[in-house]
C-alpha cells in the first residue's frame, strides 16, 4: 500500500493544469462511500422497494403521456385505420425505444452509478483521453483513476485516437454534450408545464364554463407547491409521491382493458408494422407530420438515465419492465379503441374514454399524477447541473446532498426557483396546450437523437462492440429518431421555438462561464512562477516567515499561481508552513480515499503541494477532519522518503514543526482575480470576458462551501489583463 502511495505522490506532477470548484452544502454529516456501478449488494427486497420509489421520480413524465399525445395531434377526420397506424407507431417507439434501448442499452453505459448526456460525455473523455475544448484538461498520464480504472484494456481503437489528435472533432462532441445537457433542462421545464395543465384541464370536460385562464391559474398554483417541496429530498418526495403513481399505473390500465372489451376487442392486431406501414402510404407527408404529437408517447424516456444517480440499474428495469411497459401499452390501447369508435373525441383524448363512474377519481389521481411527472425532469436537472458545475461548465450555485447514503441526491435551490419561474411563465404566456407539445416534441426527439448518438460512440470505443451489431443500433434508432426530429423540427414557428431559446441562453451562459475559466487558466499558466523564481522573493530579507500554517489554493500543478508573487509583495511574508493546494475534479463520479489527498516537497523549507481530488458525485468539504488528513499524508509522506538513517532526526523535527504550526493557526488563502479588459481587446474579449465577470461576481464563492470559517479565511485581489 506504501509502495502505491509512493507512485501516486511521484505522479503528482502529471496532473493536469485545471481547477474546478463547486460550492456544496450538507444538511448533515455525509461519509464517502465509493460508488460501485450497480450496488451488486443490493438484496432483492431492497431492490423491490427501491423500484416501487422510483414510480414516484422516475416515471412520472413517461407515464402520464396519455394525457397529453392525442390532444397534441392535429388530426382531421381521421379514420379506423388511421387510429390503428398511430396505435401501432406508438407500440413499437415505447418498445424499441423504451425496452430496448433505454432500460436494455443505455442503462449500461453508465458512468459509475451516474446517468445522463454529460457522464455518458465524461465516461467518453476520460476513456479516449480527450478533453472538451483544450488537451490541457485531461491528459492520459494525469488520470490516476483512469489509469486503474482501465488498467490492463485494449489499445485504444482508431476513433479514440481520431478524437486525441481532431480539434473540431472534440468541440464538436462538446457541442453535442452541451445541446444534449441543455435540451435536458429545457425538458425539466415543459414537462411539468405540460404534465400540469394537462391533466388540470380535465376540469372543463365535465364543466365546461370554466374558463382557460382559470385553468392557467390553477396549474400555476400547484407548480409552485411542487417546486416548494423539492428542499425535502428525492428519498422523502418519491415516498410521498410513490403510492400516487402506483394508483395511476394501476387504474389506467384498467380503465384502457375496460375500454378495449367495450370497444375494440381487436385492438392488438395493430401490434403488426404492416399498419404502421399502411398509415404513412396513406397519409403522406400529414401522416410524417403527426409524428410531431406521437413521439411524446416516450417522454420521460431521458430521465430512466438521467434519475439513475438517484436509485440503481435493477430497480429502474424492474419498475419499467414490469409495471410502466405494460401499463403504458394498454392505457393506449384503450385510448385507440374508445377512439375508433368516437374518431371525433381527440382533442380529449384521456378524459372522454374514461367511464362517468370513474371520471371524478381518475380526475384527481390523474391530477396528482400530472404533478408527480414533474418530479422526474426535475431531479434529473438538478443531477445535470451538478455535474455540470463540478466539471467547469457552469457558474457555481449551491449544491445540497439530501441524502447520507446516495451521493447523487442533490437539490439546488437557485437551480429550483429559476426552474419553477420558467415553467410557470410558459403556462401563463403559451396556455395552448398544443404549442407547448409543440416544443415538448422537439425536446424529447432532440435528446433521444444525442443520447443514440453518444451511446454509439460508447459502443465503438469503450465496450469494443462488434460492427456489425454497432451498425444495427446506430442505423435503426437514427433513423427513427431522426425521422421524429424532421418532424418536429416543421413545429418550430408554433412553439418548437421556445426549447431552442431555452437551449441558446443555457449554452451562452455554459459557453461564457468556460471561455473566462480557461483564459485564467491560460493566464496563469503564461505567468506561473517557478521554484526558482519562488525561492528569490523569500531571500528578500524583508520578507518574514510567520508562524502557522496556511492553505494556499493554486489552480495549477506545474509551477505556482502568479497571486503567490503578488500575495509577498504586499504583504512581505509567508506562513512558516505553506501548502499549495489544488483542488482537481476528475471526469469520474467518486475518487477512492487513499487517492483522495496526494501531497509532495517542494524542495523548499516548510513549502508543500497538495491535490485534493474529487469525482462530480463527490461531496467536497474540507472541514478540519481533512485538513488533519493532509497533514497526516503530509507526516507520513515525510517519514517513509527518508534517503538514509541520519535524515530520520531532521524528518522528525519537520514533522513537529507541521503540528506545531496547525496548533498555531491554520489560514486559506485564495486569490479573487478579475480580468483588465484593456483597449487592445476584441471584440469578441470584450464580451465574453466581460460576460464572464457578471457571472463571476455574482456566482458564490468556492470556499464558504469548503467549511472554512470567516476567520480563517483571506481573499487576495488581482488583476489579469486579458
Amino acid at each position: 500500500m506504501e509502495h502505491q502511495q509512493q507512485q501516486l505522490e511521484d505522479n503528482i506532477h502529471d496532473l493536469p493544469e485545471s481547477l474546478s470548484e463547486v460550492v456544496v452544502s450538507n444538511g448533515q454529516s455525509v461519509d464517502y462511500h465509493p460508488r460501485t456501478v450497480d450496488r451488486d449488494g443490493t438484496g432483492h427486497w431492497e431492490t423491490v422497494v427501491l423500484a416501487y420509489k422510483t414510480l414516484g421520480v422516475v416515471f412520472g413524465g413517461l407515464v402520464t403521456s396519455p394525457l397529453y399525445v392525442y390532444p397534441s395531434m392535429h388530426l382531421k377526420s381521421p379514420t379506423e385505420d388511421d387510429y390503428l397506424g398511430i396505435y401501432c407507431i406508438i407500440f413499437w417507439t415505447l418498445s424499441l425505444i423504451g425496452v430496448v434501448k433505454y432500460a436494455w442499452i443505455a442503462l449500461k453505459a453508465d458512468d459509475q452509478g451516474e446517468g445522463g448526456t454529460f457522464a455518458l460525455y465524461s465516461l467518453l473523455c476520460r476513456h479516449m483521453d480527450i478533453g472538451s475544448l483544450s488537451s490541457k484538461r485531461v491528459s492520459s498520464s494525469s488520470t490516476l483513476f483512469h489509469a486503474s480504472l482501465y488498467k490492463g484494456s485494449k489499445e485504444q481503437s482508431r476513433l479514440s485516437k481520431f478524437f486525441e489528435k481532431s480539434v473540431v472533432a472534440r468541440r464538436l462532441l462538446f457541442f453535442i454534450a452541451m445541446l444534449g445537457m441543455c435540451m435536458l433542462i429545457g425538458d425539466g421545464i415543459l414537462t411539468p408545464a405540460i404534465s400540469v395543465l394537462s391533466a388540470i384541464d380535465g376540469i372543463r370536460a365535465p364543466f365546461p364554463s370554466v374558463s382557460k385562464s382559470l385553468v392557467e391559474s390553477l396549474s400555476a398554483i400547484v407548480l409552485i407547491v411542487l417546486f416548494l417541496m423539492q428542499k425535502f429530498g428525492t428519498s422523502r418526495v418519491s415516498f410521498l409521491f410513490s403510492p400516487i403513481m402506483g394508483a395511476w399505473t394501476l387504474s389506467t390500465p384498467l380503465v384502457g382493458v375496460y375500454s378495449i372489451v367495450h370497444h375494440y376487442p381487436s385492438i392488438f392486431k395493430a401490434i403488426s408494422p404492416h399498419y404502421m406501414f399502411q398509415f404513412f402510404l396513406r397519409n403522406g407527408k400529414e401522416g410524417w407530420l403527426l409524428l410531431g404529437g406521437t413521439v411524446l408517447c416516450i417522454t420521460g424516456s431521458e430521465a430512466m438515465f438521467a434519475d439513475l444517480g438517484h436509485f440503481n440499474r435493477s430497480s429502474i428495469q424492474m419498475a419499467f419492465l414490469f409495471t410502466i411497459y405494460p401499463s403504458l401499452i394498454l392505457t393506449y390501447a384503450g385510448q385507440t379503441a374508445y377512439l375508433i369508435k368516437n374518431p371525433n373525441d381527440h382533442d380529449d383524448g384521456f378524459y372522454k374514454f374514461l367511464p362517468t363512474k370513474v371520471y371524478w377519481p381518475i380526475f384527481v389521481i390523474a391530477t396528482l399524477a400530472a404533478t408527480v411527472a414533474s418530479q422526474s425532469l426535475i431531479s434529473a436537472t438538478f443531477s445535470v447541473i451538478k455535474q455540470s458545475v463540478v466539471l467547469d461548465y457552469f457558474p457555481r450555485v449551491k449544491v445540497v446532498h439530501t441524502s447520507s447514503s446516495k451521493e447523487g441526491e442533490v437539490y439546488s435551490p437557485e437551480v429550483n426557483y429559476i426552474l419553477m419561474i420558467f415553467c410557470v411563465a410558459v403556462i401563463l404566456i403559451f396556455g395552448d396546450g398544443k404549442e407547448i407539445g409543440n416544443a415538448f416534441g422537439v425536446v424529447v426527439s432532440m435528446v433521444m437523437l444525442i443520447t443514440t448518438i453518444l451511446l454509439t460512440l460508447v459502443m465503438i470505443t469503450i465496450w469494443r462492440t462488434p460492427p456489425i451489431l454497432v451498425s444495427l443500433y446506430f442505423i435503426i434508432f437514427f433513423v427513427m429518431e431522426g425521422v421524429y426530429v424532421s418532424a418536429v423540427l416543421t413545429k418550430i414557428p408554433e412553439g418548437g421555438w421556445i426549447p431552442f431559446a431555452i437551449s441558446f441562453i443555457l449554452a451562452f451562459i455554459m459557453f461564457g462561464w468556460f471561455y473566462g475559466r480557461q483564459r485564467k487558466i491560460d493566464y496563469e499558466l503564461t505567468h506561473k512562477i517557478d521554484i526558482e523564481r519562488f525561492e528569490v522573493l523569500l531571500s528578500d530579507p524583508v520578507v518574514q516567515r510567520v508562524p502557522g500554517l496556511c492553505f494556499f489554493y493554486t489552480n495549477i500543478q506545474d509551477g505556482l499561481t502568479p497571486i503567490l508573487g503578488h500575495y509577498i509583495k504586499n504583504m512581505k511574508c509567508l506562513h512558516k508552513v505553506t501548502i499549495f493546494t489544488t483542488l482537481r475534479y476528475l471526469l469520474v463520479p467518486n475518487v477512492l480515499p487513499h487517492e483522495r489527498v496526494l501531497v509532495r516537497k517542494l524542495g523548499l523549507k516548510g513549502i508543500y503541494g497538495c491535490v485534493i481530488q474529487y469525482g462530480y458525485a463527490d461531496s467536497l468539504s474540507l472541514e478540519g477532519d481533512l485538513v488533519s488528513r493532509v497533514i497526516e499524508k503530509l507526516r507520513s509522506h515525510i517519514l517513509n522518503c527518508s534517503d538514509d538513517a541520519g535524515s530520520v532526526p531532521l524528518d522528525e523535527e519537520v514533522v513537529l514543526d507541521l503540528e506545531e504550526a496547525k496548533r498555531t493557526d491554520v489560514v486559506h488563502v485564495r486569490g479573487k482575480t478579475r480580468f483588465y479588459i484593456g483597449e487592445n481587446c476584441g471584440w469578441f474579449d470584450r464580451s465574453m470576458l466581460s460576460f464572464y465577470e457578471i457571472m463571476h461576481s455574482n456566482c458564490r464563492s468556492a470556499l464558504p462551501a469548503l467549511g472554512v470559517s470567516l476567520r480563517q479565511r483571506i481573499e487576495v485581489g488581482m488583476l489579469y489583463e486579458a
